[in-house]
């Protein structure tokens, strides 16, 4: 096993910079997922560690090697592919096999396969093919043929047919996004446990926020072709770095509203049901006469009456999740998303088109520049 060192790396289609002077440690072991929206660059990074794409800029390490020249089949790295790319004419059991052959015959020979030491090298594949096959509950579909196995089975063939070859690295480019929800779940938590137990250093690519959360040791969230943060799951979603990574990472994402500070510390805001004391806030350090983006979680709202209310808002929509509710409310320059919980969306009963009145925790605001988004308090900040 060994760490990934990515320094400088940058990505050029034509004159389309796709991703910029990227730097990244994965460390030896660790489980690593890049995450962003569509076209940010995340799966491009990962054909660029596989050897699929060349850097236009920039070097890859394996360890202490330079790989970034190297062709794919030497770089002691496997990757498992969004559309799973099994071989359809062969078994699973040779679909497993097929990778563990070509290594152990690159070196030899057309003949060396009738030799007693072909024969020993077969039954280390045959060993190796149940074992894993054991391992990912696969055994009774060795015979089978791709078209006679469903998206869940195939799936589990594919990462059975890179955890073989026991690389160095695994690469995983969404290899969950053709399943259900609920078989989404359990691959998922498969995933994990098989690689705590392999002790492989793997790099998980995924647009899920609850993929990304759920399974990495630490998260990179891109967008547009930079990382705009590096952190574990709970500092991502706690501390985030700036308005875009406060707003993606997050179910419903967080809620945002353009607010001033006037200099006698009261925070005025076209969506805010009347100006608020800035000194009754957590973000009250960060000075008046100013404009920033307050922000705040859905699960940090709370219905009220009008005289306590810090925001008044008209239901658009209300989504019943079984043990919460999202609300989604109509201000009078944005919308913003409520969660609360199903006790108290009964006690409410919402309608579309309701005038209804909320409060958010005081301690619990976060505040970010309103040019450069940059986060300029959260709550679990320390002064």
């Amino acid at each position: 096993m060994a760490p990934v060192r990515l320094c400088s790396v940058t990505k050029k289609f034509a004159e389309n910079t796709v991703l910029r002077e990227i730097d990244l440690e994965v460390a030896d072991r660790e489980f690593l997922v890049l995450v962003g929206p569509s076209g940010c660059g995340k799966s491009t990074l990962l054909r660029l560690i596989a050897g699929l794409e060349e850097v236009t800029d920039g070097s890859i390490y394996l360890g202490d090697r330079q790989i970034n020249h190297l062709p794919p089949k030497v770089r002691d790295i496997a990757m498992v592919f969004q559309s799973y790319a099994l071989y359809p004419h062969m078994t699973v059991y040779n679909n497993i096999a097929f990778g563990l052959r070509r290594q152990r015959s690159r070196n030899l020979s057309p003949l060396a396969w009738l030799s007693p030491t072909s024969k020993k090298q077969k039954s280390e594949i045959d060993q190796r093919v149940q074992q894993v096959a054991e391992s990912l509950q696969i055994s009774h579909l060795l015979s089978r043929k791709p078209k006679e196995l469903s998206g869940g089975q195939k799936q589990r063939v594919a990462l059975g047919r890179a955890i073989a070859r026991n690389p160095q690295v695994f690469l995983m480019d969404e290899p969950l996004s053709n399943l259900d929800a609920q078989l989404r779940s359990d691959t998922r938590s498969q995933i994990v446990q098989l690689q705590k137990q392999l002790q492989v250093t793997t790099i998980y690519v995924t647009h899920d926020q609850v993929e990304a959360m759920t399974m990495g040791d630490r998260i990179v969230v891109l967008n547009k072709g930079d990382i705009q943060q590096v952190d574990t799951p709970l500092n991502i979603y706690r501390k985030p770095a700036n308005v875009f990574v406060a707003g993606f990472m997050g179910s419903p994402p967080m809620n945002f509203l353009s607010v001033q500070v006037d200099s006698n510390g009261n925070l005025h805001g076209e969506s805010l049901h009347q100006p608020i004391s800035i000194n009754e806030l957590s973000i009250n350090q960060i000075g008046r006469d100013r404009a920033f983006t307050l922000g705040f979680r859905p699960e940090d709202l709370q219905p009220t009456d009008a005289e306590n209310a810090h925001l008044e808002g008209s239901v658009e929509l209300v989504e019943a999740l079984g043990s919460e509710t999202i609300v989604l409310l109509k201000l009078a320059n944005s919308e913003i998303r409520a969660r609360v919980s199903a006790d108290i969306s009964l006690e409410y009963h919402w309608q579309i088109g309701d005038r209804s009145f909320w409060r958010f925790e005081l301690n619990k605001l976060y505040a970010f520049d309103a040019d450069s988004g940059v986060t300029l308090h959260h709550p679990y900040q320390k002064f």
